[in-house]
């Protein structure tokens, strides 16, 4: 049985229209998105081949009348969900939903660390599985931390998931990019947000596809948009940050251009 504590186990996109969302993902990643059947909720789950690797659905009226905006979100596995979320608040985050349980599949609570980047903390309702698949096609490749301080972040992540630093790479005026790892593997990394990049301190997900440009051709042709030329990135990836049509900010990596 694996353990998946510390890990990104979910990511779901909360969007303004689920139906373009569909169409423009599929595209683009590969996916196919059907619905979850869950009674009494419009929810879809991509899935990349056999595995279910993200969630789609509806932004609810009052997140959007709060000011939100489409995104992506990330769902980090704890033992206890309360636990957590009391350790988090003692420690500068903030809870913006309690715990609570979706019948079936496990408990969560929305949450955000003291630079306000959300995420969610899980318990699955039936631990076991596959971990993640590092790189493959239509996966998430990659978790990266837009923040105001590194350090700060590192510490507050280790506090409460226990993170480990991994490696660490000087990146000039942009400072020092921390790469994270749990169980020895890393997973993802922090950074300090540029000044010029708009919007709130916030997680980045890189999709894993095959061919970065053609990739890159498929986003824009689906009314997406890419925002900077492909970079090589060290272990010889290749990277682009996109938004979707809705304005959901995303990246892609691949092994090859």
């Amino acid at each position: 049985m694996s353990d998946f504590r510390g890990r990104f186990v979910w990511h779901e996109l909360m969007t303004t229209d689920t139906a373009a969302a569909t169409a423009f993902y599929s595209d683009v990643i590969g996916w196919t998105i059907e619905d979850s059947g869950m009674p009494g909720l419009d929810y879809l789950i991509a899935s990349a081949g056999k595995d279910m690797v993200a969630g789609i659905m509806d932004m609810p009226p009052h997140a959007a009348e709060g000011g939100a905006t489409p995104a992506w979100l990330g769902y980090i596995a704890v033992e206890e969900v309360d636990i957590a979320a009391v350790h988090l608040s003692a420690h500068g985050g903030t809870l913006h939903r309690a715990p609570e349980d979706i019948p079936g599949v496990g408990r969560f609570a929305v949450v955000s660390d003291p630079h306000g980047a959300v995420f969610c903390l899980f318990h699955s309702a039936t631990p076991g599985g596959e971990a993640a698949k590092f790189m493959a096609p239509g996966h998430v490749g990659w978790n990266e931390l837009m923040c105001a301080d590194v350090e700060e972040a590192m510490a507050f992540y280790h506090r409460l998931f226990h993170w480990q630093k991994d490696t660490a790479m000087d990146m000039g005026p942009l400072g020092t990019y921390q790469m994270f790892a749990v169980g020895g593997n890393a997973i993802g990394g922090m950074m300090r947000k540029p000044p010029e990049m708009p919007g709130p301190h916030r997680w980045q997900y890189y999709f894993t596809v095959e061919g970065l440009d053609a990739a890159g051709e498929r986003v824009t042709a689906g009314g997406g948009q890419v925002l900077d030329q492909p970079m090589e990135v060290p272990g010889g990836a290749w990277i682009i940050p996109c938004l979707d049509p809705q304005g959901a900010s995303f990246s892609l990596v691949s092994m090859t251009r």
